[in-house]
């Protein structure tokens, strides 16, 4: 058993390591700091999504000098007017 555990754990993380890569460096940042990054941006892309079981949150997803920059905020945020928002059904990110 022991074996087969470690084997799935080293799987687990592999997968991982490959979603990462795939997915790039994401920047998790306060939803101030978030907004503060797409202030330098001119006609920024933002994805939103709506998350949360027990008490709804709102989650923006923008790129920014080749990073990603994701916020998570229990209230909706004011996005810029010149920013293209596209909507989706969630967001996920490698933990």
């Amino acid at each position: 058993m022991g074996y087969a555990a470690g084997t799935g754990a080293a799987a687990a993380a592999a997968a991982l390591a490959q979603a990462i890569k795939a997915s790039g460096a994401i920047v998790r940042m306060t939803p101030e700091d978030f907004a503060i990054i797409l202030s330098k941006s001119e006609e920024p892309l933002v994805v939103t999504a709506q998350g949360g079981i027990f008490s709804r949150n709102y989650q923006y997803l923008t790129s920014y000098k080749g990073l990603f920059f994701f916020a998570k905020s229990s209230k909706a945020l004011q996005l810029p007017s010149d920013a293209e928002v596209i909507s989706c059904k969630n967001i996920w990110l490698p933990t």
